[in-house]
């Protein structure tokens, strides 16, 4: 193949397909969930056609689909993805992140794990005059954002590449991870009782425990969506971590009973 072959311009068939199914991501995104036919008119596509956009989308873990339509919202054993997960909850992650970025020192190590929760965190590190923070993440969003950050020494965790999470995970990361003991590690996941955590993804689990193995403080952002729910797998008891944060707003007796396994801060 030469290269003037490879440097070709995508077809029109290709262009369309990409075309229309940034504009089936951006319905969905916005709207939560929605069905094939309101798909089917807003791209003016076949209804089998759609129905081969959205298997793609959800091969990629964009979505999942169930009878009858499409949801980027997480289940029981679906995780949404990355890019959905930074537009929702914005207020109550605003609001984790500023009671976060209070219990940081100057000088500080501190681990973020793949939560666009510790994305709203890493805003803030520029502005706090804590440098120099030496902030360790697999998460490639904050790594775009750090890495000419001033005061950051920036330290990012490789492994295998995951699209819908746009983070590294795997063995490699692990083990990365697992050469490492920081001051602080901040975390979330997606669901969670008064006694346990839970994730629907095991890579995902794996990595956030070598994450708590690698932290001296444990501290775990948690929004109103994530709050009496469970997932296909356990990550860890809610008193292996040093302080909860979460929303004001939380049920008193939710916080009364986590504040018997753990410290709590209420962020306002």
């Amino acid at each position: 193949m030469t290269s003037a072959t490879r440097s070709q311009p995508p077809s029109r068939r290709t262009q369309a397909r990409e075309t229309r199914q940034q504009a089936i991501v951006a319905h969905v995104m916005a709207n939560g969930v929605a069905t094939v036919t309101e798909l089917t008119e807003l791209t003016g596509a076949s209804v089998m056609t759609v129905h081969r956009d959205l298997d793609e989308l959800a091969r990629r873990g964009v979505v999942r689909k169930f009878h009858g339509g499409v949801s980027a919202q997480p289940s029981t054993v679906f995780e949404s993805s990355s890019e959905y997960r930074v537009t929702v909850q914005v207020r109550e992650k605003e609001a984790l992140a500023t009671a976060a970025s209070a219990l940081l020192e100057p000088g500080m190590s501190i681990m973020l794990d793949t939560s666009t929760t510790n994305l709203f965190l890493a805003r803030r590190l520029g502005d706090l005059g804590l440098g120099p923070l030496t902030v360790v993440t697999n998460y490639l969003p904050i790594m775009q954002l750090l890495r000419t950050m001033p005061d950051v020494h920036l330290i990012g965790v490789g492994g295998d590449y995951n699209s819908t999470h746009d983070a590294f995970l795997g063995m490699s990361a692990i083990e990365a991870i697992g050469a490492l003991t920081v001051d602080v590690v901040f975390l979330s996941t997606s669901a969670m009782t008064i006694g346990t955590t839970y994730h629907q993804e095991p890579d995902i689990v794996t990595v956030k425990r070598a994450m708590m193995a690698a932290g001296q403080r444990r501290i775990l952002l948690m929004d109103p969506t994530k709050l009496n729910r469970t997932a296909l797998h356990r990550l860890a008891p809610t008193s292996d971590f040093h302080d909860v944060v979460v929303n004001a707003g939380t049920p008193r007796d939710f916080v009364d009973e986590l504040r018997e396994r753990t410290a709590v801060t209420v962020a306002g």
